[in-house]
């Protein structure tokens, strides 16, 4: 008798959602395992995740900043042991198409683009947390805070730039890459470089045969087989 394939759903937030649609199309080929990831907002993902226990939701994986997954580990949600690093990723700028072109090449200048810009955007998730200490750092969160339009959750930086509706945006590179309307001007300079990691975990409600398959996968995504195609979408891990 044949084993049924198996089929795992997994939440993510949308810095990861392009490169694993790829990985997860690469390992249903090679292996059968089918993985439905669903992408939304980095907070709404977790708070699903949080909620499964309730709500009844059967969820297999979860695709977040290594600091989010740790913390739904640390409530219970996520199985302790299953938390496995996969990708990286950095933050870069970008401004609408036909934008003049700005010197981002060093710190200097990067502050002097976010003093200069009349309004800004960035995200909600690990690399705003890290932007805003920056701006601290440097004196000039108020300054920041008076033209700062937020990005809501699950909703991409880089869409607020095409639009218009802000001159400078900074999210991870990998959702930046290939959106339409906007100039990837290129990642922070390697003094103030935000570099995520990304992890996976497997929910405390995903049944023990489903956890079996999401380990498999968890391993796959961490394999060095799978760096081309995360350097595709602007992201690496080895």
């Amino acid at each position: 008798m044949q084993t049924p394939t198996p089929t795992l759903k997994g939440l993510s937030s949308l810095a990861t959602k392009h490169v694993l649609l790829a990985l997860a199309a690469q390992y249903q080929n090679d292996l059968g395992t089918v993985i439905n990831v669903e992408t939304l907002g980095g907070v709404d993902a977790a708070k699903r995740v949080a909620e499964s226990n309730t709500s009844g939701e059967l969820i297999d994986l979860i695709f977040l900043g290594s600091d989010a997954i740790d913390k739904l580990i640390a409530a219970g949600h996520v199985q302790q042991g299953s938390r496995v690093d996969w990708v990286k990723s950095t933050v870069a700028i970008a401004v609408r198409t036909g934008s003049a072109k700005l010197d981002i090449n060093s710190e200097a200048a990067v502050r002097a683009a976010v003093v200069a810009a009349p309004s800004m955007s960035y995200s909600t998730g690990p690399s705003g947390v890290y932007l805003a200490k920056l701006f601290e750092r440097w004196g000039i969160a108020d300054v920041v805070n008076a033209k700062l339009v937020q990005a809501p959750p699950g909703v991409p930086v880089g869409s607020l730039v095409a639009s218009g509706k802000v001159a400078l945006g900074f999210q991870q590179l990998s959702e930046l890459l290939g959106m339409d309307g906007i100039d990837v001007l290129g990642n922070l300079p390697n003094e103030i470089a935000c570099i995520t990691t990304f992890s996976s975990g497997i929910p405390s409600t995903c049944s023990p045969a489903a956890s079996q398959a999401a380990r498999g996968l968890q391993a796959h995504l961490a394999s060095s087989q799978t760096e081309f195609i995360k350097q595709k979408y602007g992201m690496y891990w080895h």
